[in-house]
């Protein structure tokens, strides 16, 4: 026994030498809000002091055309990324472009919200269900609500051309049993026009212009919390979910640095630094922030990352052409 203590002390002193040894320069590409990406990187430095983070910050999209405008250069400057969905991550990792980190701890995590080979990690849960006006004659509480006389020309849609959670909302959905394409003919023939992101959304259903839709959660959770007259329902089919997972490049100048960013997004204090920022924490030990219900009353509909690109072209154009262009 006293040997099996010794050996586990020289083990810890060893990885606590190791965490203090990760210095050097950590470049950062993000599509966190500015404000969002400072305090994650400021409180990286807190763990990693003798490391210089310089970060990037775009929507996923511009992120990814200024990566794929330097791998053809082949001159990729990041270590990291930190961006919207999986299902970019699966693109990357299916081209050779990111580095597996098998050995992070993910131990806390339910299956399905880490990459299973280490290529990806989810770092929070940005659910989209149904937001609507609190002076709504309907008050949701499934999918097929949306489809009652009550909701007759009043839905507001982001389009899935334009928001990835919102492509990914509808991948989930159409691959539902009980929805399926049927449902989005549904919403079609209800009148939506699905157009723009989650914030015309927002603002269209909180001014009364429309008085339900699909969002992202934390829009009208945040402001309900302040008194703005928007609900937002977690549907009894459950939630789609954009994780903005962080992956490691596989052209990665400094990987230990990079490792070392990783495992303090997935740690229980980058977690509750996730919370304390307003958005659903993807570790399940870590408490909601306000205005959320506690984790596990939440219902992930079961995604594919890999199956959602596949068939990604396939559905936005079922898409259009039951929308229009």
């Amino acid at each position: 026994m006293k040997r099996a203590l010794t050996l586990a002390a020289a083990l810890s002193l060893t990885t606590t030498a190791a965490l203090a040894d990760v210095s050097g320069k950590l470049v950062l590409y993000t599509s966190q809000p500015n404000a969002d990406a400072q305090q994650t990187v400021d409180a990286f430095k807190v763990e990693y002091p003798e490391v210089e983070v310089e970060w990037f910050r775009e929507g996923t999209t511009k992120v990814m055309a200024k990566l794929a405008a330097e791998f053809e250069a082949g001159a990729p400057q990041p270590d990291v990324l930190l961006i919207a969905d999986s299902v970019t991550m699966e693109g990357l990792k299916a081209e050779g472009r990111l580095m597996a980190y098998a050995d992070a701890d993910t131990s806390a995590y339910e299956a399905g919200v880490m990459d299973p080979e280490g290529y990806w990690f989810s770092t929070k849960l940005i659910t989209t269900g149904i937001m609507y006006n609190t002076e709504a004659p309907l008050q949701p509480t499934s999918y097929k609500d949306l489809l009652k006389p009550e909701a007759k020309d009043m839905l507001a849609m982001p389009s899935p051309l334009t928001s990835g959670a919102a492509t990914i909302h509808m991948a989930a959905l159409t691959s539902n049993p009980d929805l399926g394409w049927d449902f989005y003919e549904g919403l079609a023939a209800q009148g939506a026009n699905p157009q723009g992101g989650n914030g015309g959304v927002y603002k269209a259903i909180a001014g009364g212009e429309k008085l339900y839709g699909f969002v992202v959660d934390y829009l009208p959770i945040r402001e309900a919390v302040k008194g703005a007259p928007v609900a937002f329902v977690f549907p009894e089919e459950g939630v789609s979910a954009v994780t903005e997972p962080a992956a490691i490049l596989s052209s990665a100048q400094n990987p230990d640095a990079a490792r070392a960013f990783i495992d303090f997004l997935i740690s229980e204090k980058g977690q509750q630094l996730t919370a304390d920022m307003g958005y659903l924490p993807a570790h399940p030990g870590v408490a909601a922030p306000e205005g959320f219900p506690a984790r596990d009353a939440i219902k992930l509909m079961d995604f594919d990352p890999a199956t959602a690109l596949a068939d990604d072209m396939e559905n936005k154009e079922r898409f259009l052409s039951i929308f229009g262009g």
